[in-house]
Order: C-alpha cells, then structure tokens, then sequence
C-alpha cells in the first residue's frame, strides 16, 4: 500500500508525467491502495494562499475532486500520529512532511515522493 506526499498527489491530479515510470506503474497495479494524508489538504491550500499553487478551483473542491477522481483514500491526522510526528528527528524541517513520514510508519505504507530526506528515516520505505 502507498501514501502519497503533497507534492505526488499535485503530480498525479495535474500532470501526471512528473510522476516517475515506477511510480505510475505501481499506481496501475494496486488502484485500490493508494492513501494520502489529511496533511496534505492543509499543504495545498497554504501553497495556493501564498500564491504558490495555482489551481483551477478552490483548494478544498480541488482536494476533494483529485481524491474522488483518483480513487484516493484519506487517511486523518489524528494523535497517535501527530505524537509520532514528534518523535522523528528533525531531519525534515517541513512538519507536515513529518507528518506524512509519522502516518507511513504507523500505517505500513511505502511512501511515494521525489523528496530524498524522506529516506533518511530509518523504518521509511520509500518509491520514486
């Protein structure tokens, strides 16, 4: 099963050719395994708030449409997780990548992203 970060769900919804050749065929493969954290709504909101990200409707619409049209699953940001995020070193200064690193961990999940920081935790599989 695979957890997108922010930055592979932007990819996959809007220009999928980002996407590495593994990558695409994974998603091919198993459909139905595909989650993405609640951190990630947070993240692309910020960005398109910032200026950032242009998107071609509001970032919750936008958010909710790329999951459905995906078939994409959410998986929340509860505590276990957020404590968990707390834990990790400080390797990635982004939390919200925390964040996704902690849910991966917890949830089994190879994360897929083109971040390399993200393989510097130790129990993080990753896939790009």
């Amino acid at each position: 099963m695979f957890l997108l970060d922010t930055c592979a769900l932007l990819w996959l919804a809007a220009d999928h050719s980002r996407l590495s050749d593994e990558v695409v065929r994974q998603l091919i493969r198993h459909p139905d395994a595909v989650f993405v954290s609640a951190i990630s709504a947070f993240e692309v909101g910020t960005k398109h708030a910032k200026g950032k990200l242009e998107l071609p409707m509001e970032p919750g619409r936008w958010y909710e449409t790329a999951l459905r049209f995906h078939h994409v699953k959410e998986i929340p940001v509860d505590g276990r997780i957020a404590a968990h995020s707390t834990k990790l070193p400080r390797l990635h200064a982004d939390p919200c990548d925390r964040l996704i690193i902690a849910t991966a961990q917890l949830e089994d999940l190879v994360i897929l992203t083109p971040d390399s920081l993200f393989s510097a935790y130790s129990d993080t599989r990753v896939l790009w």
